[in-house]
């Protein structure tokens, strides 16, 4: 779901640690494609390569001065000409550098920021305002076209419709990322309540009962909110979770895969008797009313509630986006696992990585200027290069693995340990963060060191890896890719508006009958008729055509 910059400043400032766990490594992986080939400083004495550079600056960053800036125009023979953008309103600014004319060489961005979409990058090459990086990638970057092999999503990600490659986006393999619709509970209820982990759809409600009824914080007041959520992205949604018992729900496309047949789920009636079970629970009580339509700001009032911890549970990818991590209360949420329903316990998967393109190079750039900026990005697939330009120095930002250091997967070997700065000292200017984040594989991020104590602020990558192997392996065994799926241009519009229009139908109205404002026996006929005349035909036939076209071979 396409966020504005303001969401994404509002959910950078209330669960600043998702990023974090996100993008924060504590080792890496030596058998990764990237661990080999590092590229070589510069040879010669000519003069250095200048490159115009679009890039997204932060408060705490100065990309001019930045020391890995310095060290990549050492290493490459380049010298950089920095175009940079506040977060908020850089997409608009992109656009504005784009229509003008005045575009750089090189654009490199953070992809929860603004990046080019499919759309963008199917619209600017076809212009010849941005260059295909197949010749360049073949010549001068080993290390991504090592990762391009060895990944299919990365490369089916990265391939537009004729075969051809714009722009790079980042490999970010973020594990708890990938089963975003995740359960968590609060477990010391269920222990004053001596009640146990549930482990079915009936069970679950069974205790939303329990802690509306038999007032589990203690303080005499009928003030518990047994469950809660919010319309923010990050997987926080209530009905997926739930609908996953009887049958599957991605949360994005509502698309499903059947021996490559692509269907939808909405229409059938599986999904029907879902919405009837999550009604049931809204009808007693048991669901927080806002979780329908409050924002992530109003839902983590509900988990800092200051008089008497209030909430029963909560869904979300992880707890911190409803309860500030290191308070009291964020130590006694657990994650549910999958709840089986009468069709199942599926779990929501998405690949982690985002569709479009953060490496952009343009016609203004010159031979020499496209070679150093493959380069450098090609460095950046590398062990090296993706630990000194995400992370920073060794030694200020990151050290190596001490005796005792555990990595966050246990069957991993600890490579790094990131090293925070302490409260109060100036930030380092030593790296591009997540502008530099273009190699991290499962394996890599499965190798950061973390602490053994899941419930601290320190452990808590560890306590989502943990989680996550709860979920790991419940989605279908086909699932629809829309992560890694061009759309031909000819079709490109037509099937965002037909996209656009059946989801705002569908959520539209799984929300009116789960609040009763549609009656489910009633009016069931007439939504699946309705959503028909939105054409669903032929939005299915283009995905279908999409799909066999990006994975049929």
């Amino acid at each position: 779901m396409k966020k504005t910059i303001s969401t994404l400043w509002i959910m950078l400032l209330t669960i600043s640690l998702v990023l974090t766990a996100c993008t924060s490594p504590t080792a890496t992986d030596t058998s990764t494609p990237g661990a080999t080939g590092a590229a070589k400083p510069a040879e010669g004495t000519g003069a250095p390569v200048p490159i115009k550079i679009f890039a997204q600056q932060d408060a705490n960053v100065d990309l001019a001065t930045n020391s890995f800036s310095k060290l990549a125009e050492q290493k490459f023979n380049i010298k950089f000409s920095w175009q940079t953008v506040p977060f908020d309103g850089a997409a608009e600014k992109r656009q504005i550098s784009l229509a003008s004319g005045d575009y750089p060489d090189l654009y490199m961005l953070i992809p929860w920021v603004d990046k080019f979409s499919q759309t963008d990058i199917l619209r600017y090459s076809q212009q010849g305002v941005i260059l295909p990086l197949d010749d360049l990638i073949k010549q001068y970057a080993p290390n991504v076209q090592k990762a391009l092999d060895k990944y299919p999503y990365f490369k089916a990600m990265n391939t537009a419709p004729d075969g051809k490659i714009y722009g790079l986006t980042q490999l970010v393999e973020c594990y708890h990322c990938s089963y975003p619709n995740k359960m968590w509970i609060n477990s010391s209820w269920l222990k004053k309540l001596n009640l146990t982990m549930p482990k079915t759809l009936d069970e679950y409600k069974q205790v939303l009962e329990a802690f509306k009824t038999k007032d589990p914080n203690g303080n005499g007041k009928a003030d518990e909110v047994p469950l809660s959520g919010s319309i923010e992205d990050y997987g926080v949604h209530i009905i997926p979770y739930f609908m996953n018992g009887f049958i599957y729900d991605d949360d994005r496309t509502y698309l499903l895969l059947n021996n490559g047949k692509v269907d939808v789920a909405a229409n059938k009636d599986e999904w029907k008797q879902g919405l009837q079970f999550v009604k049931s629970m809204y009808d007693a009580g048991l669901i927080d009313k806002g979780a329908f339509t409050q924002n992530a700001t109003a839902y983590k009032k509900i988990g800092d509630n200051a008089d008497a911890q209030i909430l029963g549970a909560g869904a979300a990818m992880h707890p911190y986006i409803f309860v500030t991590g290191g308070s009291d209360n964020s130590k006694t949420y657990d994650p549910v696992p999958p709840l089986t329903g009468p069709n199942g316990a599926f779990a929501t998967y998405n690949y982690p990585s985002d569709p479009g393109a953060t490496f952009v190079l343009t016609n203004k750039a010159s031979k020499e200027a496209q070679i150093a900026a493959i380069k450098l990005v090609d460095y950046m697939f590398t062990q090296e290069g993706q630990i000194r330009g995400h992370f920073g120095e060794e030694g200020k930002d990151w050290r190596k693995p001490k005796d005792g250091d555990s990595p966050v997967e246990k069957s991993a070997t600890p490579l790094l340990a990131t090293i925070p700065t302490p409260t109060g000292e100036t930030p380092h200017n030593s790296s591009w963060g997540a502008m530099a984040q273009y190699f991290q594989p499962k394996e890599f991020r499965d190798s950061w060191v973390a602490a053994t104590d899941i419930y601290d602020t320190t452990g808590y990558e560890r306590r989502l890896q943990e989680a996550t192997h709860l979920y790991d392996g419940k989605q279908p065994k086909d699932v629809f890719p829309h992560w890694a799926i061009w759309i031909d241009p000819s079709t490109a519009d037509e099937a965002a508006m037909l996209k656009t229009n059946i989801k705002n139908y569908i959520d539209q109205n799984s929300l009116q009958f789960v609040t009763g404002a549609k009656d489910l026996n009633k009016d069931w006929d007439a939504y699946v008729a309705g959503l028909n005349k939105l054409n669903l035909k032929r939005y299915t036939e283009i995905m279908q055509q999409s799909y066999d076209k990006s994975f049929k071979k």
